[in-house]
């Protein structure tokens, strides 16, 4: 019954835990049909999505394990075919991504990580001075004031990307992460995608930086002298860019949220009961970034406790229903709890050899920035009922559209390190 109707996912991604929470009631994998009509298989609960995060028999490359995408049966009449068109690290399969991740990884090491963290502190100072500067009794919104700006500028210096880059990228990012747009509006995304990133590396051959741009772009393997192909150069970008650019917005708006809505928690952090990695874990696990991930690909039949995912099938990953799984997190898997035993076991940054390489960078610019909100705005507070947010029109990406709130008096004698 299930193999002749295909659960259809929500292309809007208007309720993504009341979806994912279906998912996993229908078992460990369920047929669905993804916007545009491409039929693959979600699998929502978290053990069963480790062990296909590390099976062999589980690949990303879709030029290789795919056979509807080898085929032509769907390159070039899909909306979302960009995010499975691209040759980057996060897509290469077995040795392949071995030596993509060896080019990349080097990056973001940590010495470039921590040397961020003056850099960030100082963005976020600007930043809160900017809020302070408007009425405390009007409504602002924070995601579009806060929550954007400090991974913006994060981003963006981190990858050396000169200024006249940043709002066309701003842009191009929205409408990638928008999985109702429409095909030709897609196609012309993806193709302005790639052409501003070529544009960016053309400029940075010509001025290159102490930057991840001109480190991929200098990236040599110290065996045999290989560099990344321009396309792989170019799709690289591409992934390091979206993923920590829309995923670090989604996260501290999410964030900020959560301790909104849930004073009580608030109160806990203030009070040194809970550190402020503690809410980043819950929230990471209680609302991922990224609601779905597309996609992965049976190398060959994979039986999951008696349901078969055939050789070559799609498999979307429900990161949405692995963060509230219940059979890890508790019956009270939905609710957000700082203190939850549980809270670090989430696989929002991936798991196994495609964990996020750039997972330390965001946790530290989501820290250093809720420190200081909270600490320089105490009585901040949401400008309407949690109920008439809007959320993110997508099944990928999982965010409010928004976040008004009234951010209050500044706190006398502020310290803006400490909460």
């Amino acid at each position: 019954m299930l193999h002749q109707c295909p659960y259809a996912i929500d292309p809007s991604g208007a309720d993504v835990h009341a979806e994912a929470a279906r998912l996993r009631a229908l078992g460990p994998a369920t047929p669905v049909t993804l916007p545009g009509g491409v039929d693959a298989w979600a699998v929502a609960g978290l053990a069963d999505l480790k062990r296909l995060m590390t099976d062999d028999r589980v690949s990303k490359d879709a030029y290789r394990h795919w056979p509807a995408w080898i085929n032509g049966e769907i390159e070039g009449n899909w909306p979302l075919a960009i995010w499975v068109s691209v040759r980057n690290m996060i897509t290469a399969y077995g040795s392949e991504h071995t030596r993509l991740r060896k080019l990349v990884a080097p990056t973001f090491t940590m010495r470039r990580v921590a040397a961020m963290r003056p850099r960030i502190e100082r963005i976020t100072s600007g930043l809160l001075d900017r809020l302070a500067a408007l009425p405390p009794d009007r409504p602002v919104d924070l995601r579009a004031e806060f929550a954007h700006q400090l991974p913006t500028h994060v981003t963006f210096e981190l990858f050396g990307i000169p200024e006249e880059f940043w709002e066309p990228l701003h842009r191009i990012t929205q409408s990638f992460f928008d999985t109702k747009i429409s095909l030709e509006d897609a196609q012309e995304n993806g193709a302005l995608l790639h052409s501003t990133m070529a544009q960016l590396v053309a400029r940075k051959r010509e001025h290159p930086g102490d930057d991840v741009t001109s480190g991929l772009i200098a990236a040599r393997d110290d065996e045999n002298g290989a560099r990344l192909s321009e396309k792989e150069l170019v799709d690289n970008l591409i992934l390091l860019f979206t993923a920590g650019y829309e995923t670090s917005v989604n996260l501290i708006s999410s964030c900020i949220h959560a301790m909104l809505t849930h004073p009580e928690q608030l109160a806990l952090v203030r009070a040194g009961d809970a550190g402020w990695e503690d809410v980043i874990e819950e929230t990471l696990r209680h609302e991922p970034p990224a609601a779905t991930g597309i996609l992965r690909y049976a190398v060959e039949e994979i039986d999951l406790h008696g349901t078969v995912i055939p050789k070559g099938a799609p498999i979307a990953v429900s990161y949405a229903g692995a963060g509230r799984d219940p059979s890890v997190h508790g019956q009270h898997a939905d609710r957000f709890d700082i203190t939850r035993p549980t809270r670090g076991d989430h696989i929002s940054f991936g798991f196994g050899t495609h964990y996020c390489v750039g997972a330390p960078l965001a946790r530290l610019e989501v820290r250093i920035g809720l420190e200081a909100l909270f600490g320089r705005f105490p009585e901040l507070a949401l400008a309407c009922p949690p109920d008439r947010l809007r959320r993110i029109e997508s099944f990928i990406s999982n965010g409010h559209r928004e976040l008004p709130v009234l951010l209050g008096p500044e706190k006398q004698g502020r310290n803006q390190a400490s909460a």
